[in-house]
């Protein structure tokens, strides 16, 4: 008798040859805007972060903050995270595995993002956001992976009710704040205690507690994952050239809708517009809502900055270096984490005292880390290897296939 030793049908990663351009691209580029997102809530030890009574230039950096980064920069990683999915899965069975061996993959490695979110929340960072992708990933495998096209395109559906939701809601905004009846309310920030927390033990028990919850509150992400399967099942970025007018309309709505939605808490976080407590809570609910349509948004917008570039016949050095980075996007995010530890929590260099303002200091830091990780994502592409977590992650998903 004989006993077969093969490993079964499967493959590992996605190779350099077989990658679309946008989405490394797009990843790349946003990490930016995380990083700044991210940054501001740690130097002001808050959910989102900004200065609470801003004067001269702290009042331009709140304006762009509401306006275009706070809550538009994750939605961009659950759209390619969707999108990954379905690219993930359909490499698996063109190497001969079984619906049952492509399920497996999905879950281990969704499994094991839902590890690696609660490693990094409890060491660094209390707003991790690989654990929420890591359960909504599974759920996704079992649920929605393998269903017809008639049923992916209810979320088309669940997007249009989103739209008009946010429509009504933003009339009502509008007409509250056109009506003149300013007001003394305060900015609805959160604080967030690991951040502020005086050592690193105290900051791990806060940390270990602010996960879960926060891990909740990004779960209602499945929407924007599932739109992100729908756009790969039809490989819009693969093939942007035949999708430029979906792409176009897309980064006109999903970026207007977001930007429009994001000004007025904008405008308030800058001490430009003064209301009332309800008007206050109906902006904040304005600013999340519409949050999400930047994610499509962006995406569309890189897949239309691919199709550009992919014209060319040598890619620049820029584009380039953003793709090293959105190749190993997941180092570069672990990366901020630790360099927000480092540099400015209450118990190490707390550089964000360091400034003319917190601010400011949160600008030039969060430009400053995300720029060593091009650099450094650059180097690695040189000398052909992956991201440490990149490594890790696919040695446990893949084994040594990986």
């Amino acid at each position: 008798m004989t006993t077969n030793t093969e490993a079964p049908p499967g493959r590992g990663p996605v190779r350099r040859g077989e990658r679309a351009l946008a989405p490394d691209l797009a990843r790349g580029a946003m990490l930016l805007i995380i990083a700044l997102a991210n940054v501001a809530g740690v130097v002001f030890a808050g959910e989102p972060g900004a200065e609470p009574a801003p004067e001269g230039a702290d009042r331009g950096v709140n304006l762009i903050m509401f306006t275009l980064l706070h809550a538009r920069g994750y939605p961009v990683f659950a759209v390619m995270f969707g999108y990954g999915l379905v690219q993930l899965a359909r490499r698996q069975r063109a190497a001969g595995a079984s619906p049952a061996g492509v399920r497996s993959v999905l879950l281990r490695r969704n499994g094991w993002l839902v590890v690696f979110g609660f490693v990094h929340a409890a060491l660094l960072y209390y707003g991790d956001f690989l654990g929420a992708y890591g359960l909504v990933g599974i759920v996704m495998t079992l649920v929605l992976l393998n269903r017809s096209d008639r049923v992916h395109k209810v979320v088309l559906w669940l997007w249009g009710l989103a739209a008009v939701e946010v429509l009504v809601l933003g009339t009502v905004v509008a007409i509250r704040i056109l009506s003149g009846e300013a007001g003394t309310a305060e900015l609805p920030l959160g604080h967030v205690d690991s951040l502020a927390a005086p050592d690193y033990g105290r900051s791990v028990l806060d940390r270990l507690t602010e996960w879960p919850v926060h891990t909740l509150t990004v779960l209602p992400f499945i929407l924007i994952t599932w739109l992100g399967m729908w756009a790969a099942r039809r490989g819009v970025l693969e093939n942007p050239a035949a999708h430029r007018k979906l792409l176009r309309w897309t980064v006109v709505i999903g970026l207007g809708i977001s930007t429009l939605g994001g000004l007025p808490m904008g405008l308030a976080s800058a001490g430009w517009l003064h209301v009332d407590e309800s008007t206050a809570s109906l902006m904040s609910y304005l600013h999340g809502g519409t949050g999400m349509f930047a994610g499509p948004g962006f995406v569309a917008l890189f897949g239309l900055i691919a199709l550009r570039v992919s014209r060319k016949r040598k890619r620049g050095s820029l584009v380039v270096a953003l793709c090293a980075l959105g190749q190993r996007s997941l180092s570069g995010y672990l990366f901020q984490s630790v360099a927000w530890i480092i540099l400015l929590a209450p118990y190490t260099l707390d550089l964000g005292n360091s400034f003319a303002t917190k601010s400011i200091a949160g600008v030039v830091i969060a430009f400053a880390v995300w720029l060593i990780s091009v650099v450094v994502a650059r180097m690695l592409d040189r000398l052909g290897k992956p991201g440490p977590a990149e490594w890790v992650l696919r040695r446990l998903a893949y084994g040594r296939r990986s």
